[in-house]
């Protein structure tokens, strides 16, 4: 009888060791697995994961990189700016100096007046004697330039005549559109001290260029009668005014 309530006696503090032994193991699963919800809302600063403290890394990286950034961006624009002054200085400088030339090669920027944009005419005059006087009338839609004095060819004469030098006018001479310049023309010495003289019906006009060379064609100029030409054969540059051109 004894030894049976030994054996249950035992059995009963087996089974109670059992239970407590599984209270406390279910207590301590408990109490070290908490609810990631309420860890994170209750832990302090301290105890929060990793990955937030990774965080400062992460801001230090990015000042890094926006030092080295501004650090390029400085570098970068004071490269640029310097390229850039230059760039822009060169090029605000290339069309100030394409009009300034444009400025002092005047001559260049209007055409020249030949026989494809003017029309021309001659005409006896009896003040001085012996002279004529040549006109062109800019016929073109443009201003064009009279340069120098015109290429005369009476009949069949194998050179220009001579120019008078002192009639050269300051600046070349500009004709708008409808617009006249003149020339005067002296035919023959008054006192007869002309040689080699000759009488014709034929006189041929020619321009000049910027470079004193020929321009356009020589037009043929109806002198309506004949006219006597000798040695002393002369023209003046081309005026802007009659009286201008016949005074020489």
């Amino acid at each position: 009888m004894r030894d049976l309530r030994f054996r249950r006696a035992a059995r009963t503090s087996v089974l109670g060791t059992a239970a407590l032994i599984a209270a406390l193991s279910l207590t301590a699963c408990q109490s070290s697995d908490p609810a990631p919800a309420a860890y994170d809302a209750e832990a302090p600063a301290s105890q929060k994961p990793a990955e937030d403290t990774s965080a400062a890394p992460a801001a230090d990286t990015g000042t890094d990189t926006d030092t080295d950034k501004g650090t390029a961006g400085n570098t970068g624009t004071s490269g640029s700016g310097s390229g850039t002054a230059k760039d822009s200085g060169s090029t605000a400088q290339k069309p100030a100096a394409a009009k300034q030339q444009g400025s002092k090669d005047s001559s260049t920027s209007l055409p020249t007046c030949t026989d494809a944009n003017t029309k021309l005419t001659v005409t006896s005059v009896p003040r001085p004697v012996n002279h004529m006087l040549l006109t062109v009338t800019n016929t073109g839609s443009k201003a064009c330039y009279a340069y120098s004095y015109p290429f005369l060819k009476f009949g069949g004469a194998q050179s220009v005549p001579q120019v008078f030098e002192e009639s050269k006018p300051q600046a070349v001479v500009t004709l708008s559109p409808g617009q006249s310049a003149y020339a005067g023309i002296r035919t023959s010495a008054a006192d007869g001290s002309g040689t080699g003289g000759y009488s014709t019906k034929d006189l041929a006009v020619g321009f000049q260029d910027a470079s004193a060379g020929s321009a356009g064609r020589m037009v043929s100029v109806p002198l309506g009668k004949e006219t006597y030409v000798d040695s002393t054969l002369a023209v003046t540059y081309w005026q802007t005014g009659m009286e201008d051109a016949l005074m020489y």
